[in-house]
């Protein structure tokens, strides 16, 4: 059982970590929080959330139910965390995947792609990938397209994964839409005024797991992180300020949202795990849903093609897709000089990556120029 191993104490973390990580024997879930049973006990409780803060026009434009209808959930010992089981409106998930496939990973935004090829060759991701997904044999071994090569996609502010740091220089426009989401959603949670200003996109494969890790490099720690998941489920483990705290686990399912604020934005936290989907469930439920009859023409869910879903319900099979959000400079803030950053970065933290299952020392060379399928967070 997990419970045996949650234990304050050297390394308790990775414990953890390595357990539910494991293939054989596999890990026993039963100790895993699941917010979808939307259950209460000692540790989980619901949390009130700010209904007036978002119209429900503007919540439907975003795809989103109105907020009174969210279910909402925090953890006892961890002040500021709250978890939201999907509160997407019925067919404006597959929106959001798209977007995240055909639309986010296109130039001027970056990807690990870009560490190893050529502006060119990554220019037209998504139409140098379709026609060969939708081609393919299920079962049969097959050269992977640069969708099913993407790692990681950087929005906004994009992160500069050796300096750790993020800078004025390295910007693009940040997506309006997303922006929009997570205004909205953070607004709801109480923190109006929310500005998304930069995005790390991870695109998890079955094998793939997110390392123990903190996300501190943003100049602003009073905004909350948001974290948007789609796909296939993921066990996410949440630990404490120190390594040697322990952990508590809880899935990810299609469409969950978690905002790490207060106490908890500087927690360390990894996702030891994608949980395999239930033999004949091709698609999580959430994405097999299409809009329903009375949704109105200007919301999200109206503006999916049924070609381009094809390929994104191909791609999402056996991947999971997560989209974290954050604001990067509080009010009055600016960027440190380049001396500053270089001083800064001299002394940083090794930074965590996402790891497919292969030995990490073998990987260090490949990870530093991104050509290994290792995604980072």
């Amino acid at each position: 059982m997990a419970a045996s191993i949650v234990e304050h104490g050297e390394d308790a973390f990775r414990k953890l970590f390595k357990f539910y990580k494991r293939r054989k024997p596999p890990p026993d879930f039963s100790d895993v929080i699941d917010f979808s049973k939307g259950l209460r006990n000692e540790k989980v409780f619901s949390t009130e959330l700010s209904p007036a803060a978002v119209s429900e026009s503007d919540a439907r434009l975003a795809g989103l139910q109105p907020v009174r209808d969210w279910k909402a959930f925090g953890l006892q010992g961890y002040p500021g965390f709250i978890f939201i089981s999907n509160p997407f409106l019925p067919g404006t998930q597959q929106y959001w995947v798209k977007q995240c496939m055909k639309v986010y990973p296109q130039k001027p935004n970056v990807c690990n792609l870009d560490m190893h090829m050529s502006a060119s060759e990554t220019g037209h991701i998504w139409e140098d990938s379709t026609q060969l997904m939708r081609s393919k044999v299920s079962g049969k071994r097959e050269p992977k397209t640069l969708l099913e090569k993407l790692r990681w996609v950087t929005l906004g502010y994009h992160y500069n994964w050796d300096t750790k740091t993020y800078s004025a220089e390295q910007h693009t426009p940040f997506p309006a839409d997303l922006h929009t989401l997570s205004n909205h959603v953070a607004a709801a949670c109480g923190f109006p005024g929310f500005t998304a200003e930069a995005g790390i996109l991870n695109y998890y494969r079955s094998d793939s797991s997110l390392g123990i890790h903190v996300d501190e490099s943003e100049l602003d720690h009073s905004r909350p992180l948001l974290s948007f998941s789609f796909g296939q489920s993921a066990v996410f483990l949440l630990g404490g300020a120190r390594r040697e705290d322990p952990g508590t686990a809880m899935f990810m399912h299609s469409g969950d949202i978690m905002v790490m604020s207060g106490p908890s934005r500087l927690l360390y936290h990894a996702v030891p795990r994608i949980v395999a989907a239930p033999a004949g469930a091709p698609l999580p439920p959430p994405l097999l849903q299409g809009p329903d009859q009375d949704t109105p023409t200007d919301c999200l869910a109206q503006r999916v093609q049924e070609g381009d879903w094809a390929v994104c319900a191909r791609y999402i099979q056996t991947s999971r897709i997560n989209m974290t959000v954050r604001q990067v400079l509080g009010p009055g803030q600016t960027f440190p000089s380049v001396t500053q950053r270089r001083a800064e970065s001299a002394n940083a933290q090794t930074y965590h990556e996402v790891e497919s299952e292969e030995d990490e020392d073998s990987n260090a060379k490949k990870r530093r120029n991104g050509s290994d399928s290792s995604v980072k967070s």
